[in-house]
């Protein structure tokens, strides 16, 4: 597997200059249920870091599957994760009712960065916000390539500014 280079991995500083506990929902047009589970709870009593990157993951995934009508995975690209973070804002844990709102700050060629954040069910203020980058590759060789146009047609509506 060839890695994407730097100059593919896409820098987004205004995503990166607005607090992340300003956004709102209504920052992001797609809002998906996520259900937290009785074993995503840690010793400490709350949903563990790692479990908030799985619902992020499973949101953009289930969106694109749906929005395109197509198992992604059989698409001749598919996009690999090449950077993430996330800022939690306040912690959650079972059996909290979630939502997760999902936004494109940056669509390019060959990379999406995604704008992804959850609320509790009827929050207006998110407890996590999170930033996904995914890089575009040949499903075969795993060379950068450009995005297929059923991912750029269903991420259009996601791309938001600021």
């Amino acid at each position: 597997m060839t890695a994407p280079t730097p100059a593919e991995v896409p820098s987004d500083d205004a995503a990166r200059t607005r607090d992340p506990a300003e956004l709102r929902r209504e920052d992001f047009p797609v809002l998906r249920p996520q259900s937290t589970r009785w074993h995503d709870n840690d010793h400490y009593g709350h949903v563990n870091n790692v479990v908030h990157y799985s619902y992020f993951d499973t949101a953009v995934n289930g969106y694109l599957i749906e929005a395109t009508g197509r198992d992604i995975r059989g698409l001749e690209a598919i996009g690999l994760v090449v950077e993430t973070g996330c800022r939690y804002l306040a912690p959650i844990s079972f059996p909290d009712r979630l939502e997760v709102g999902l936004a494109v700050d940056r669509l390019g060629t060959s990379s999406v960065t995604y704008r992804l954040a959850l609320f509790r069910e009827g929050d207006a203020a998110p407890t996590a916000v999170a930033r996904f980058v995914h890089v575009y590759v040949d499903r075969d060789d795993r060379t950068a390539t450009s995005l297929p146009t059923v991912i750029r047609q269903a991420l259009e509506p996601l791309v938001v500014r600021g």
